[in-house]
């Protein structure tokens, strides 16, 4: 494992404990312009990751949900991109699904990803053509010392289909309605943690209809493609990063294998 990659797992699984202090107190919720919800755990791990990233990696560029988009990133050959809790809703909701997303991406293409989930202290990672990993506890050092190499599952039929739990599309169940002799179940998550469940083989599909943004999909992408797995838009284009436009406006979809696409 890369020191780079060590030093990314820490300020994730960091950031998490912080999301955790909050988490179990009655906090505060506000709203943000696009009315999407903001806590002081999203603005708390923002600033300790950033201040990390800044620090440590002064010379490459940063993306953040929550801090202000410097621009000069454009053109930029390296760019983090963070999304410091993945899943307010969930955070509000307090069922535990949601995540610290870290991503670096290359000329546009995620080279590095890292998803932590606080609650269940479990670790998801990659980086470019080294694979996947999981490690189950990240607070225990021999499983921090022992990961996991996770990949898809070989399901081409009977597939186990990931759902939003905060966001249900009618177009959706269309979807579902009309390849329901393919899906076997249809399981519910918030968060990138749909994505991890397909890269850990525990899912096989994954449709989102809706608008997400960069940091959503990043840290994501690269675990799922690097477990063997695809994500690309809805018109079956690559998703790339570090955009002008960071609204993923096409939709996207994961698949386990190309043979597991759904007619839509």
């Amino acid at each position: 494992m890369s020191e780079k990659l060590t030093q990314i797992l820490q300020t994730a699984y960091e950031a998490g404990q912080i999301i955790l202090k909050i988490y179990h107190t009655d906090f505060d919720i506000s709203y943000k312009e696009d009315e999407s919800p903001l806590t002081k755990a999203d603005e708390l791990a923002n600033q300790h990751i950033i201040r990390f990233l800044k620090t440590n990696y002064p010379e490459m560029s940063i993306l953040s949900e929550e801090s202000t988009d410097d621009r000069t990133r454009l053109g930029r050959e390296y760019c983090w991109i963070v999304d410091p809790l993945d899943g307010t809703k969930e955070f509000i909701k307090k069922n535990g699904e949601f995540t610290v997303n870290i991503a670096l991406t290359k000329d546009g293409k995620p080279i590095l990803g890292v998803v932590y989930v606080p609650v269940t202290d479990e670790m998801y990672y990659a980086s470019k053509d080294e694979g996947a990993y999981k490690i189950k506890h990240f607070s225990d050092e021999y499983q921090r010392t022992h990961p996991k190499r996770i990949n898809v599952s070989s399901h081409t039929t009977q597939l186990i289909m990931m759902h939003s739990r905060s966001h249900r599309a009618p177009i959706i169940d269309a979807v579902i309605e009309k390849n329901k002799d393919r899906i076997k179940e249809i399981k519910m998550a918030g968060s990138s943690l749909k994505g991890c469940l397909i890269a850990c083989g525990e899912a096989d599909i994954y449709y989102r209809f809706g608008y997400t943004m960069e940091w959503d999909t990043a840290a994501m992408q690269c675990i799922v493609e690097e477990a063997g797995g695809l994500l690309r838009q809805l018109d079956d284009t690559e998703m790339t990063y570090n955009r002008s436009d960071s609204l993923n406006r096409k939709g996207f979809y994961i698949l386990n294998h190309a043979d597991s696409k759904l007619n839509i």
